[in-house]
């Protein structure tokens, strides 16, 4: 919901960086693969429950994450390198909700595997309508730089690391937070589902 007010803000910071980083040759796959690296670090230190150290390596995962994309559009765009960002991504989203399973297996665990389920429902839907929006030619408008059919709802990309540094900073608060985002994911999946079914069938027509 407020991916493209973000994208917005963050468009020249990594614009600028990432004209830094093609200075050097660093190729897009490999700022990827580094961010993704980092990001399963998040693992040991919410286990350890240190979540003033997992808040700085998610938010440094996100700003990999952005540079990777701003310097594929200086360099070109590939399509393996939109299929590793997004695999990378939806691991990296389900490592931090498991960190905080590990981090109290007890008070958190059911409410982790909740918002794993819930976010099979919206990386699924996701991934579903970009394929076969992608067999129709169907482009979005308002993403058209994104190597695939960027589909919104409630909880997109920003709504998530938002959540993700509330985990941070209430921990004790998990398991509420966790299930209220969980059922927030829910509505998302359902009305993707419904814009699916609308676009799909009137195409038919």
């Amino acid at each position: 919901m407020l991916d493209r007010y973000a994208i917005e803000v963050i468009r020249a910071p990594l614009h600028h960086s990432a004209k830094v980083l093609n200075k050097f040759s660093i190729r897009p796959n490999q700022v990827t693969l580094a961010g993704f690296a980092l990001g399963l670090s998040v693992l040991p230190a919410l286990a350890f429950e240190h979540y003033g150290l997992a808040l700085i390596i998610i938010l440094l995962n996100r700003i990999m994450d952005g540079l990777d994309g701003a310097l594929a559009r200086i360099q070109g765009p590939s399509d393996f390198g939109g299929y590793l960002d997004i695999v990378c991504d939806f691991i990296f989203y389900s490592a931090v909700v498991l960190g905080f399973a590990l981090a109290d297996p007890q008070a958190n665990s059911l409410a982790s595997a909740t918002l794993i389920f819930c976010f099979m429902g919206t990386g699924s839907s996701f991934l579903a309508y970009a394929v076969m929006a992608a067999k129709r030619n169907i482009e979005n408008p308002i993403y058209p730089h994104k190597s695939l059919y960027y589909l919104g709802g409630l909880t997109e990309g920003s709504e998530t690391i938002a959540v993700f540094v509330i985990f941070c900073l209430l921990p004790n608060y998990f398991a509420p937070i966790a299930l209220g985002f969980g059922a927030l994911c829910v509505i998302t999946t359902v009305t993707r589902i419904l814009s699916a079914k609308a676009t799909f069938q009137a195409q038919q027509v």
